[in-house]
C-alpha cells in the first residue's frame, strides 16, 4: 500500500527528517507517535507532497509519489485529516464537501459522508466557521473522503475534542478500518493510538526510534520513548 523510504526533509536550513521510513499495509492502521515538535506533521507533510523531502522515496500501490504536488497526490489516492481542522469557516457544510469531491463509482459522495456523520446532515446548511470543535472534526474526515482515497492521513484527530467526542472519533475510524480504508494516524492521546494501531511507529528529533506491532507498544517501551523526562 504506502512505502516510505529514507526521507530527508527540510525547512530552510532546518534538517527536520533524518531517514524517516515507515509503511502501511492495505486495510490497516499504521499510528506514528511522539513528542511535541519530533516531526509528525511534517512526515505527513512530506508524504503528501507539502513539503517536499530532499531525497527519499514515497511509493502508493507501486507508483512513485515522492515528485508530485500535492493535489496530484491526492488525486492518486491519499487524502489529508490536516491538523486543527482547517474548514473553511464562510462555506457551508455542503460546500466544504464539495471543494473536494472527486467522484467515483460506489465511492463516498454526499449521501454516504450524511449517512456515516448524521450531524452534519443536520448542519449541512450552517457556515463551518458556526460548527462545535467535534463537528468541524468530522467535516475535516469528510471533506477527506470526498476525495476517495486509498489512505486516509488523520494529523491529531482528538486534539481538542471532549471525552465523548474523541470516543466518536476512534468509532469512525474504526469503521473505516472495517471498510476497508488504510490510514496512517499521528496521534499524542496513546490510549487511542493504542486502540486504534495495528503497527507503531515512534519520532523522536526526525528519526524513526522504533518500529513494532501494536503488542510490542507497551509501558517499557512508553517509558523509554514517550516519557517527558525522556
Amino acid at each position: 500500500m504506502l512505502d516510505v523510504q529514507h526521507l530527508q526533509t527540510y525547512y530552510g536550513e532546518s534538517h527536520i527528517l533524518h531517514d524517516v521510513s515507515l509503511h502501511v499495509k492495505k486495510g490497516s492502521v499504521s499510528v506514528l507517535l511522539g513528542r511535541n515538535g519530533m516531526g509528525k506533521t511534517t512526515t505527513l507533510h512530506s508524504i503528501m507532497g507539502i513539503v517536499p523531502p530532499k531525497t527519499g522515496s514515497v511509493v502508493l500501490n507501486g507508483k512513485e509519489m515522492q515528485a508530485l504536488p500535492s493535489y496530484q497526490v491526492s488525486k492518486a489516492g491519499i487524502g489529508l485529516v490536516p491538523q486543527g481542522r482547517r474548514i473553511f469557516p464562510n462555506l457551508s457544510v455542503k460546500e466544504n464537501l464539495l471543494t473536494t469531491s472527486r467522484p467515483v463509482r460506489d465511492g463516498w459522495d454526499m449521501k454516504k459522508i450524511f449517512d456515516m456523520f448524521p450531524r452534519l446532515k443536520e448542519r449541512e446548511t450552517s457556515m463551518g466557521g458556526t460548527l462545535s470543535g467535534g463537528e468541524q472534526q468530522m467535516l475535516s474526515i469528510g471533506r477527506a473522503l470526498m476525495t476517495n482515497p486509498d489512505l486516509l492521513l488523520l494529523d491529531e484527530p482528538s486534539e481538542g475534542l471532549s471525552p465523548l467526542m474523541v470516543s466518536e472519533v476512534i468509532k469512525i475510524i474504526k469503521q473505516l478500518k472495517e471498510d476497508g480504508l488504510s490510514m496512517l494516524l499521528v496521534e499524542q492521546n496513546l490510549a487511542m493510538a493504542s486502540d486504534l494501531a495495528d503497527h507503531v511507529y515512534i519520532l523522536n528529533k526526525g528519526t524513526v526510534v522504533f518500529d513494532g506491532a501494536s503488542e510490542e507498544f507497551d509501558i517499557e517501551v512508553r517509558d523509554k520513548y514517550l516519557s517527558l523526562s525522556s
